[in-house]
């Protein structure tokens, strides 16, 4: 055994060590391009040297030196650094040393100190000069443009210097500590960290600020993706707030196979109705890169395809802006968090007194090539996306218990909803009763959240406001006063045991005390095969009809009848849990046929009603779409041809049992009337098909059913998130055909009868 784990050990270390090569031969390629980059900002510098010598130059000494400054020797610097690494790494031994390199690299960063000490007047002289001297930019357009503009050119040895300390991270990480490099790339990664440190500490962070007119300090505040609502339409975009500007990217897809950088200018600037600064639209392209083999990219591109549509038709709250000729503009988000955020941070800034500017058309050329830089939301929140590393996040139900808040200055009418990422993408997913003025609400309510990949817990508390003068006309929403928000990591290894865990959210002063336990997907989702002959819960559906000598469940009937009755218009309906106890007493009226279980109904929360609607479909022992037909229908949702696809999924739906076929037929009457209020409500087809697809599909087997390659398998995470999203689009689609054809009079009997 000991020999066995000395192999192990010496496999590990040759593993190692080959990835030190690796990351070197990747730095090499990197120090090739930038040194590309150096040589094409050098290359009009000797030329305009020479001519400023003359009776007719171009620019003067002086400009010479302040826009190339200390260009040249950060070239020689780095051209010595490369010919030296260049023979060891091809030379490769697992004895091979570069640490001395690294060591002596890092002692040259006063260089940069002095160029970045003068970026800023560097970029101001050489757009002075582009704006004053036809000539130069001339110059300028025709060396750089084949390359990058000038001022990206400039920026690319402030961006590398910030980039130093990664480089050396990496390398230490494949670097036995037993190693000779190992304390010279210690000593070289200390020197880079206290550079930095100190350029931080002495002015504002390069890569979050540039240079705005007359001195001032433009700052990169907040970025993250948007969806733009555009003459009806969704569209998705990466909005980037400034201190004294928005600029929203539109996000388009890799040409050919290259990474091309596209800039549009749009009409208009633009401010937010409480924000008095001019804000520029332009349009960037969004990079991404294409990694693994032909079976996964399809696999993962499926996936990603469908985790796009429900990331542009999830959001539903409008964060509203608008120039001062009165066009406006509409981005939609999910999470009222999210919008609190980017509402106060707008706030913060509309206390600073900006003066009203246009950019040039260098200005703008600066920002949009300063965002990809800037940005700090890198990639769209995708399961494709997500590092190998990266959580998954928790897959199953957690209860959580609202119990109360303390540190409130003053009565109000006060309650509750809690947010948690589904699929990255943040939802209100449960709301507490109000309660009625006080300092200390006491809601003690417990809710049972659906977790798919979740990470995170959000819980806002608001005052309630019923003042209905007060509704915002345009958004038919309230105007209910968020006092406070906080968020928790969902933690699995705090959530693993069976007890629940009582911790306490802060937030502005006010702290929330909250209750958890979580339920795992194994256990939770599983379905369970009929245990008992009475009762509705858990009972083949077609055993209730039968006993019940009807074609749709009483359950179903009665919770969709109060529904229709009064919860059409209430916002998040079927997505917004209902108070746990709520829902077990109405289980427990239904299952023991209380006949005042239409009472019960009538005085409780809707939400309550409609979370037992979605518990009894989850809980039948076999989907309402059938285990046999599952698979099937999986397949028929990823036909290419539409009229095959129609057919095939046609065929199949009409293939279910009758009480299965009747009862969807009568849910889908119902949710479609529930999205013809999507503007109140905000269910859309896509939400309600997010929200019941896999409650109506999701098969017994505990097993995917989705294929994956030995060699290479797809994650378990990404498995799960593929078949549901299936089961979403299965149902999404059944929701968006406007009628079901019935071929043959016996469906037709069924699917006209009244008796329900």
């Amino acid at each position: 055994s000991l020999m066995r784990l000395s192999q192990t050990s010496v496999l590990d270390l040759e593993k190692g060590l080959e990835m030190r090569k690796r990351v070197l031969s990747g730095i090499l390629a990197s120090e090739e391009t930038y040194l590309s980059h150096l040589e094409a900002l050098l290359l009009p510098m000797k030329p305009l040297k020479a001519a400023a010598t003359t009776s007719q130059p171009v620019l003067t000494v002086q400009q010479i030196e302040t826009i190339f400054f200390k260009v040249p020797e950060l070239y020689e610097i780095h051209k010595e650094f490369y010919d030296s690494l260049l023979p060891r790494v091809q030379q490769w031994s697992h004895h091979q040393r570069v640490g001395d390199l690294f060591q002596k690299q890092a002692s040259q960063l006063g260089v940069y100190r002095a160029f970045v000490d003068n970026y800023e007047l560097a970029v101001e002289t050489a757009e002075k000069c582009c704006q004053a001297n036809t000539q130069f930019s001339e110059i300028s357009e025709c060396v750089f443009s084949s390359v990058l503009s000038l001022p990206a050119l400039l920026y690319k040895p402030v961006d590398r210097v910030t980039r130093s300390t990664l480089v050396l991270h990496d390398l230490l990480k494949h670097t036995p500590s037993s190693h000779p490099d190992y304390p010279l790339l210690q000593d070289a990664l200390r020197i880079s960290q206290n550079f930095l440190s100190s350029i931080n500490e002495e002015s504002t962070p390069r890569r979050q600020s540039m240079t705005v007119k007359k001195g001032e300090n433009r700052q990169l505040l907040k970025d993250s993706f948007m969806v733009e609502l555009v003459e009806g339409a969704r569209k998705l975009r990466h909005v980037f707030l400034f201190t004294d500007l928005l600029l929203c990217a539109k996000l388009k897809k890799q040409i050919g196979g290259m990474n091309q950088h596209i800039i549009i200018i749009s009409e208009g600037l633009y401010d937010t109705e409480d924000y008095t600064n001019d804000m520029t639209f332009c349009i960037l392209t969004q990079q991404r890169a294409n990694k693994g083999s032909k079976v996964m990219e399809r696999l993962k591109k499926k996936l990603s395809e469908q985790e796009s549509l429900l990331l542009l038709n999830s959001p539903n709250m409008p964060l509203r802006v608008h120039n001062r000729n009165g066009k406006s503009y509409v981005f939609l988000i999910s999470s009222d968090y999210e919008r609190a955020e980017w509402k106060e941070v707008i706030r913060e800034q509309q206390k600073k007194c900006f003066k009203t500017f246009s950019l040039t058309s260098m200005e703008l050329q600066m920002l949009t090539n300063s965002c990809l830089k800037l940005q700090t939301v890198h990639q769209l929140p995708l399961t494709v996306n997500k590092d190998e590393d990266e959580s998954t996040g928790l897959y199953g139900f957690l209860n959580v218990i609202v119990h109360s808040a303390s540190g409130l200055k003053q009565s109000l009418n006060l309650y509750c909803t809690l947010e948690v990422d589904s699929f990255s993408i943040f939802v209100n997913k449960a709301k507490t009763r109000v309660y009625r003025y006080t300092t200390e609400p006491k809601w003690n309510e417990e809710f049972e959240i659906e977790l798919e990949g979740s990470q995170t817990l959000r819980l806002l508390c608001y005052e309630k406001s019923y003042n209905k003068a007060k509704m915002n006309k345009e958004d038919g929403e309230s105007t209910d006063r968020i006092m406070g928000k906080g968020q928790i990591a969902l933690d699995p290894q705090m959530l693993q045991g069976k007890d629940w865990q009582r911790t306490v959210i802060p937030m502005n002063g006010i702290e929330v005390k909250i209750s958890m336990k979580f339920t795992s997907r194994e256990f939770s989702l599983k379905r369970m095969p009929p245990r008992k002959p009475m009762g509705v819960f858990g009972v083949n559906i077609s055993t209730v009809t039968k006993r019940e000598r009807s074609k749709v469940p009483y359950i179903v009937r009665q919770c969709l009848e109060e529904i229709e009755r009064r919860g059409m218009e209430e916002v998040g309906i079927y997505r917004v849990s209902g108070v746990a106890t709520d829902i077990q007493a109405l289980k427990t009226a239904f299952d023991t046929n209380n006949k005042d279980v239409s009472v019960m109904m009538s005085e409780m929360d809707v939400n309550a009603i409609a979370g037992t609607l979605k518990l009894y479909f989850r809980e039948l022992p076999e989907p309402l779409f059938t285990d046999e037909l599952y698979p099937n229908f999986a397949g028929g949702i990823a036909l290419s041809d539409s009229v095959a696809k129609e057919s095939c999924m046609l065929n199949l739906l009409l293939s279910l049992p009758e009480p299965n076929l009747v009862t969807f037929l009568f849910l889908l009457d119902h949710l479609k009337r529930i999205a013809e209020k999507e503007s109140v409500n905000k269910m859309s087809l896509h939400n309600l098909a997010t929200v019941f697809g896999p409650t109506l599909l999701r098969p017994a087997e505990k097993d995917s059913k989705i294929p994956t390659n030995p060699t290479q398998p797809i994650t378990m995470g990404d498995s799960w998130s593929l078949e549901v999203m299936s089961q979403v689009q299965v149902l999404l689609y059944f929701l968006q055909l406007e009628t079901i054809p019935t071929p043959d009079s016996k469906r037709q009997s069924i699917l006209f009868s009244t008796e329900v």
